[in-house]
């Protein structure tokens, strides 16, 4: 993980001097578009960098679940300054739109966006790979960005083709303000994914059967209920009350117990498990209990 934020900050810097080098010379407003998200990328990412940092530090005497929500507060911090960008470039876009002004340049700025197109691939893939193996929230929070950046900067090639070559210069800053959306959506998506994890936000319905097929599918197991499930950083924690036939002894019910746990953790590698063992029958369950 710390690897990708590393990657993911030199990656940006080097968009940035591009950008900013053509940008200087071009004064495309689609070009500050893209050239403004690569420096709140590399902002983010920097953040990003700090935050996987404090989130893989191991739990203490007063965080005994970990440090692992780090991440879904970067992931918030992050969003307040994409939006600002966004409206920032809306601002520039309509202002171009009320005084155009041809683009000059543009063959440069259409070599840097290629470079820039390549870059990000390359980064995108390997922020995949990492978030697969990980599900780090921040990690995804970077990809999110950098993967808008390929559409943008796809934008961009058309909007100085238009703007640079065909005379259309109100193409720019339209361009502009699409980029700008583009970069809004971006940030609403951040902030539900760190929302949902700040809140405790239960796994997929799917996730949580498969849990309940694992627990079922052990001989000794009558059933299950009130199965609460969570992510916090790149931890993920599962509970639940394993129903037993109540006349076992303690360490019978402890052997089993542990059992599931192995076959849970299996499924799902690097999760806490924490399981209560019940006499099956023993209380009247909620259907919300039961779920």
């Amino acid at each position: 993980m710390r690897r990708a934020t590393l990657a993911a900050v030199a990656v940006a810097l080097v968009l940035i001097g591009l950008k900013g080098a053509v940008y200087w010379a071009t004064g495309s407003i689609a070009m500050l578009g893209t050239l403004t998200d690569s420096l709140l990328d590399g902002a983010a990412s920097l953040l990003n960098l700090f935050a996987v940092r404090a989130s893989l530090a191991p739990a203490d005497l007063e965080h005994r679940f970990g440090h692992g929500k780090a991440e879904a507060l970067a992931g918030l911090g992050q969003s307040i300054f994409i939006f600002g960008s966004a409206g920032y470039i809306t601002f520039e876009a309509i202002s171009r739109l009320m005084n155009p002004e041809p683009v000059d340049y543009s063959g440069a700025g259409i070599v840097v966006v290629v470079i820039a197109i390549g870059l990000t691939l390359a980064l995108v893939a390997y922020q995949r790979h990492v978030v697969s193996q990980t599900r780090s929230l921040a990690i995804e929070a970077d990809s999110i960005h950098y993967r808008g950046d390929l559409l943008m900067n796809l934008s961009v090639i058309a909007a100085l083709v238009l703007s640079g070559y065909l005379g259309l210069h109100w193409a720019d800053p339209v361009f502009g303000i699409l980029i700008a959306a583009l970069i809004a959506w971006s940030a609403a998506k951040i902030v539900m994914n760190a929302f949902n994890q700040l809140m405790d936000r239960e796994f997929s319905e799917d996730e949580r059967e498969h849990i309940k097929d694992i627990v079922r599918q052990h001989s000794e197991v009558v059933n299950l209920h009130e199965l609460r499930t969570r992510t916090s950083g790149i931890y993920s924690f599962i509970q639940f009350h394993l129903e037993l036939d109540g006349e076992m002894t303690l360490a019978e019910a402890h052997r089993i117990s542990d059992e599931v746990e192995e076959d849970v953790m299996a499924a799902f590698p690097g999760s806490e498990v924490i399981i209560h063992q019940d006499p099956a029958g023993s209380e009247k369950l909620t259907r919300f209990q039961r779920a």
